[in-house]
């Protein structure tokens, strides 16, 4: 446990993101109670200024960068939520930022990257290709890597969001949270079962992209062949090291679900609750409607971690085609 993120540094994370994250709402979620019968809210993180919880790590890496190193510059690689959360703390503390992108990278998180200042580099589709671009980038400029997940500073960050969730419901009996590389479901377990240990802390991967999940059988960090899914947010092909850590010494499972439950729970928060939510957000939610968890806790917090979904592909999906 030694070296898992203390709590202290997810407390003083929080004092620093005062002011620059948004303390996002629990907001409750009655449609989904009465589909599943427990209650259910949605911790809403795409109301955060870049769309996503992205911001709680990012910032709070390139704040607590040493200020020499800062001034360099900071560069990281990305499916798209991250680097606007990346160029979103270079553009506040006035330093360069440079982002290293998918080909296949929505235009809507691009553009998001590009407006906040950000330089945008666009290589491979996986996560490993664009780190390794990202890190030559790194070399050839000496530039700060900020990593999207695998980095103590950025899992304290991410997880702020248990912080604000356990003050705003401190009965919560169950959190799910989205699963990438796992930053935000470390950050989360980290602050939780420190606190609440009989909270269970459950993480959500797609069926088709269940790196964290074949880890935790596997009983180390894998490498998986490909991953494919409509939740271009949950990608990545393995998970850190230290994520990988938390998630086997503190998460109580990691489950997978379906692109169309996924989709169908992206189209139910869209017009059901109104939600502007993007399909890695609502993948969460796609446990619990599709049946893919039935867990028996009464109380359900469920993260919706961001909200950046291209227009087109939402007008898509409520025309059903």
């Amino acid at each position: 446990m030694s070296s898992l993120v203390h709590p202290d540094s997810i407390r003083d994370a929080a004092q620093l993101l005062r002011g620059v994250a948004v303390r996002t709402p629990l907001l409750p979620a009655d449609w989904i109670s009465e589909a599943v019968g427990v209650e259910v809210r949605l911790k809403c993180e795409n109301f955060q200024p870049i769309g996503a919880f992205k911001i709680r790590g990012a910032y709070t890496m390139v704040a607590r960068l040493p200020e020499e190193a800062r001034r360099r510059g900071v560069i990281t690689y990305s499916s798209g939520n991250h680097g606007q959360a990346v160029a979103f703390a270079a553009r506040r503390f006035g330093v360069p930022a440079v982002v290293v992108m998918p080909a296949n990278a929505p235009e809507v998180k691009r553009e998001g990257a590009r407006r906040l200042g950000a330089e945008v580099v666009l290589e491979g589709t996986t996560s490993l290709e664009r780190q390794q671009r990202a890190e030559a980038i790194a070399r050839e400029r000496g530039l700060v890597v900020v990593p999207p997940f695998d980095h103590p500073d950025i899992i304290a960050g991410q997880g702020t969001v248990g912080v604000e969730i356990l003050e705003d419901w401190p009965d919560v009996d169950a959190i799910l949270v989205p699963v990438g590389g796992g930053g935000l479901l470390a950050g989360i377990a980290a602050w939780i079962k420190r606190q609440r240990p009989e909270c269970r802390v459950i993480g959500v991967e797609p069926v088709g992209a269940n790196a964290m999940r074949r880890s935790l059988d596997a009983g180390a960090p894998t490498t998986i062949e490909s991953s494919s899914s409509i939740a271009d947010g949950l990608l990545p092909v393995r998970p850190g090291d230290l994520t990988f850590a938390h998630a086997r010494d503190l998460v109580d499972d990691v489950i997978t679900v379906t692109d169309e439950a996924i989709a169908d729970a992206t189209r139910g928060l869209i017009t059901r609750s109104r939600l502007f939510v993007e399909f890695s957000g609502a993948a969460t939610a796609a446990a619990l409607l599709s049946g893919a968890w039935r867990g028996d806790a009464g109380r359900i917090a469920v993260v919706i971690s961001g909200g950046n979904l291209d227009p087109s592909r939402a007008a898509a999906l409520l025309a059903g085609t």
